[in-house]
């Protein structure tokens, strides 16, 4: 059995998993199922922006996570909120004005807890993970290049990310994401010392982290 499976919006939000992962356990060989997207299929689904948050949701039917549960110990399951409350119906603000990190990420994860089902949900909670990221995973690396208040920021992270990576020669395209760009920044993650110690900087990566942490998951030696 496989430690991990990961439904994600894209390949990219799954390669900065993957280097979570690593660098949380300080391992590079930690064993990875890619449930959605897949990326041992078609060319098209090597993309960096195949899937999408629709494609998330659909995969955690019940249907197909009890498939994935054969066959994998844990379940990560991405998904970001920038366009929750255009598109699936997890609104940013309320009467009293924005809500909270913590407020949307609960939200989001009832919108979840629905789509799964109260029976199957009560069954493989503690095998579930959520990566809710506000308001996208690009936010979860900006700490790598920022020291001031832009490292914590939860909007417009990947126009702000842009603004850094033109020194070292290229940015993202938000129509055409490069993977190879993803893996290049987020392996600090596993390469460099005490890197996930960042995840206190931005409120949704350390909720991620938390959720990682309460299950005291111990990976097998190889």
């Amino acid at each position: 059995m496989r430690k991990f499976a990961i439904i994600a919006e894209g390949i990219t939000d799954q390669i900065i998993i993957d280097d979570i992962l690593a660098g949380y356990f300080k391992s590079e060989d930690i064993s990875i199922t890619y449930f959605q997207p897949s990326q041992d299929q078609t060319d098209i689904n090597k993309s960096g922006n195949y899937g999408g948050w629709s494609q998330v949701f659909e995969h955690c039917k019940p249907e197909h996570l009890a498939r994935a549960f054969q066959l994998n110990q844990y379940m990560i399951i991405q998904i970001d909120t920038d366009v929750s409350d255009e598109y699936y119906g997890v609104p940013h603000q309320n009467e009293n004005g924005e809500l909270s990190v913590g407020e949307i990420i609960e939200l989001v994860t009832e919108k979840f807890k629905i789509i799964i089902g109260e029976e199957f949900y009560s069954k493989y909670h503690e095998r579930i993970i959520f990566a809710i990221a506000v308001h996208s995973t690009e936010c979860w690396l900006l700490p790598f290049y920022y020291t001031d208040s832009k490292k914590s920021k939860i909007k417009s992270c990947l126009s702000t990310l842009n603004q850094a990576l033109t020194k070292e020669g290229f940015t993202i395209d938000p129509n055409n994401k490069n993977p190879d760009y993803y893996r290049k920044i987020s392996r600090k993650y596993w390469k460099e010392k005490d890197s996930i110690q960042l995840c206190t900087i931005n409120p949704s990566f350390e909720i991620f982290i938390e959720q990682i942490e309460k299950r005291n998951i111990v990976l097998e030696e190889s």
